[in-house]
């Protein structure tokens, strides 16, 4: 994940990436300790009768490589392969990965092995008035208003602790809003402390919200209080947990707005 960063050091100390834009990222959190967790098959068990190209929706993607993972797992494509016209899984999907970071967003670019299907775009996903009319353009070039699954992969804690308690839950209430399905994978409370740590012992100030929040102790459990009883979300599975202790929670929509416009889309 990335929030803003006005200036970039070519070689950045992990705690000088006060809002998780590591250069490096998966060098030390490598995408298939993710991507392994996940069953094959598994946009197949989601969306079974879904005749439309599928869309998702990554937030916080860094310089794409776990987007280009979950891509290639969640369609049964083999690393060696390239592009192919008819994915193994039997489901075409349209992937938008968002970041803050414009330097990492254009590695991303750079690196894509499927320009046609990933697009990378810079956006910070908690400016509303640069969000909303960006991805309502995306979403209508498929004459969609939402999205089949989001990716939420070590997020939410920058969120957090740039935007506070407020931030957090309207992050996640937002994306319970666009999303059918939400795949989160939240940093636990110890990942805090040492963020805040890392800041400090680089002589900076630390996070403007860390001593103040309310919303803290287990986070994958507070998260999921939050997705269950204030965003109209069920947890439909949670996937283990990954060598570094981060758990990957999946949760579908409960609300009626999402299918009715799924009706009225399907119908045009």
């Amino acid at each position: 994940m990335a929030a803003p960063v006005s200036e970039r050091s070519p070689a950045l100390e992990p705690g000088a990436a006060p809002y998780g834009n590591f250069p490096n990222y998966s060098r030390f959190h490598p995408p298939e300790g993710r991507v392994s967790l996940l069953p094959g098959g598994l946009l197949q068990s989601l969306f079974p009768a879904a005749a439309r190209p599928l869309l998702g929706l990554d937030v916080g993607c860094n310089s794409g490589e776990l987007s280009v993972a979950l891509y290639r797992h969640l369609l049964g494509l083999q690393e060696s392969k390239g592009c192919l016209d008819q994915p193994a899984a039997g489901k075409d999907l349209n992937l938008l990965c968002c970041d803050i970071d414009p330097v990492l967003i254009e590695r991303a670019q750079r690196c894509s092995p499927f320009p046609a299907s990933i697009s990378f775009a810079n956006l910070d996903i908690m400016d509303s008035s640069a969000r909303e009319p960006f991805l309502r353009s995306y979403l209508g070039r498929f004459g969609r208003s939402t999205f089949d699954i989001g990716f939420c992969m070590s997020v939410t804690m920058w969120i957090h602790l740039n935007h506070g308690d407020g931030g957090l839950m309207e992050f996640l209430s937002f994306l319970s809003s666009l999303c059918k399905y939400l795949l989160i994978e939240p940093q636990p409370w110890k990942c805090y402390r040492a963020a805040a740590r890392r800041l400090r012992k680089l002589g900076r100030n630390d996070f403007d919200h860390f001593r103040s929040l309310a919303i803290n102790g287990d986070m994958a459990e507070r998260i999921t209080q939050i997705l269950t009883k204030d965003c109209a979300m069920e947890l439909v599975c949670c996937f283990g947990s990954t060598s570094w202790d981060r758990s990957l929670l999946l949760f579908k929509s409960n609300g009626s707005n999402h299918e009715g416009r799924e009706s009225s889309e399907q119908e045009q």
